[in-house]
């Protein structure tokens, strides 16, 4: 599972990127011994049950297929690193990330330099969250009207260009606030149009599953680097000096997306789709809830972060309660992402994908236990322990992209993996507030375990409903199948 309020696999837009597909557990259960059918011609990928009617992908049918071990399965990353355009995303995807986190520290201060207002600082920092349900909600229709990219290269245009106007030395306060939430209301944008076109570039096998997985590594390792890259920055170079870097990344970050991907269809254009972009947006919301199994994966992505980020949102308080110093506040603020690249480097280079579809359902029924020792009031070494435990548990997250990849029809994809993205940094900032509030009237240590087992009691509830549709979707497949 992903680090607390980690940056996940966003990229562009100058807020606090998501929790890539890192967010929670997958879909449960294995699949039905020997593996979907697999349509003549179709590459492996396995075959789509129609919906009444003949045309579209069976929703609740079994989505997550059995990859066969051996000579001829991919070989891990470096399968990834051999398809040119994904080279080119990764390359994308670094400049990008590092100019987020620089952008964040450097907004941050020269708000403060210029207003001498925490209220104001600490507000920049939020609204790098708040518009992202807004945007993933009203613009998802963007990643499937358009082609892909077309999307990624505007988005990362209109972030260059607002980390530009945030640059000039008229731009006022309240003007860079504005910037913030453009910046940030186009990253879910972005996201759910990356996220769908990987599939495009790498196929729907696992070699997507293993690229989505190097993201995310990206991103938790920029977050780690970031902010000392982004300090020293500070100390040499003005904030606005800074945020010229910013602009710069993205507009390389666009050029490697122009010049080094192809030019696909979009996938509205596929399917026929047409009307205003906010009503293809919310039709788009819609369908997904409407859907039992995808809407079950979908809160499966939403729910742990909401929990998660309790040791996050309140390390500054608990290194006070026991009485350990900055250099200790640290470590308790980036022990959970290491934990989580650790735990899915192992995953996606040792790990087959038979046993990366196995270790989900059980990664993900305890991720958070972990978090329940905090009910000791635990010292540095143990709460260290207790973070890199959690984070290690983000193992599972590869199967459960594979999964969730599985379950959305392609035509819904880019506004599905939109809306995700969004929904995940939405509640990464509701679980701060909710942590901070709940530390006002009980211990930081009890919240912290309170966050623990409440979320593995929804997990758990979660996780039973998963089996359902798993169990009605075979079922379902099976019928079909018969009645031919």
């Amino acid at each position: 599972m992903p680090a607390p309020a980690s940056r996940g696999e966003s990229g562009s837009g100058g807020g606090p990127v998501a929790v890539g597909a890192a967010g929670g557990p997958a879909s449960g259960g294995l699949p039905a011994a020997g593996g979907p059918v697999r349509e003549p011609g179709s590459g492996g990928r396995p075959a789509r049950a129609p919906r009444p009617g003949g045309q579209g992908h069976e929703p609740n049918a079994t989505q997550h297929p059995v990859i066969a071990d051996g000579p001829a399965a991919p070989s891990g990353y470096r399968g990834v690193f051999r398809v040119r355009e994904f080279r080119a995303v990764f390359a994308a995807h670094l400049m990008s990330m590092l100019g987020v986190v620089v952008c964040e520290i450097s907004l941050t201060v020269l708000v403060y330099d210029l207003t001498g207002s925490p209220l104001l600082s600490a507000l920049t920092f939020a609204l790098g969250l708040l518009p992202y349900l807004l945007g993933g909600t009203l613009l998802a229709g963007v990643a499937d009207r358009y082609p892909a990219r077309r999307v990624l290269v505007v988005c990362d245009l209109v972030c260059a260009s607002c980390a530009a106007l945030m640059v000039l030395p008229w731009t006022p306060v309240l003007g860079l606030l504005a910037l913030r939430c453009a910046v940030a209301a186009v990253a879910p944008v972005f996201n759910g149009a990356r996220a769908a076109s990987l599939a495009d570039i790498l196929g729907e096998g696992d070699l997507f599953v293993l690229g989505r997985s190097l993201l995310r590594i990206v991103a938790q390792s920029a977050m780690l680097v970031g902010f000392g890259v982004g300090g020293v920055l500070l100390a040499v170079v003005s904030a606005r000096g800074t945020l010229s870097i910013t602009a710069v990344t993205f507009l390389c970050s666009a050029a490697l997306l122009r010049f080094g991907t192809k030019r696909r269809p979009a996938r509205a254009g596929r399917s026929g789709a047409a009307g205003s972009l906010m009503r293809d947006s919310l039709t788009g919301a819609r369908l997904v809830f409407a859907d039992r199994r995808i809407r079950v994966l979908t809160l499966m992505f939403w729910v742990p972060p909401t929990f998660v980020v309790a040791p996050e949102a309140l390390a500054a308080p608990y290194a006070d309660d026991i009485g350990v110093g900055t250099a200790a506040l640290g470590l308790l603020m980036c022990t959970m992402p290491i934990g989580h690249i650790v735990g899915e480097l192992f995953a996606g280079s040792v790990l087959s994908p038979r046993t990366r579809s196995r270790i989900v359902v059980p990664l993900a029924a305890v991720c958070l236990l972990p978090l329940t020792l905090y009910a000791v009031r635990p010292g540095m070494p143990l709460a260290l322990l207790v973070l890199l435990l959690t984070g290690l548990a983000g193992a599972y997250t590869l199967g459960l992209d594979r999964w969730y990849m599985d379950a959305v029809p392609e035509e819904l994809r880019g506004r599905a993996m939109t809306l995700m993205t969004a929904g995940m940094m939405t509640v990464q900032g509701v679980g701060m507030v909710l942590a901070g509030l709940a530390a006002e009237f009980f211990p930081v240590h009890r919240v912290v375990a309170g966050s623990g087992v409440l979320g593995t009691v929804c997990l758990l509830a979660l996780l039973m409903e998963v089996r359902r549709t798993e169990t009605e979707g075979r079922d379902r497949a099976d019928r079909h199948m018969t009645s031919r």
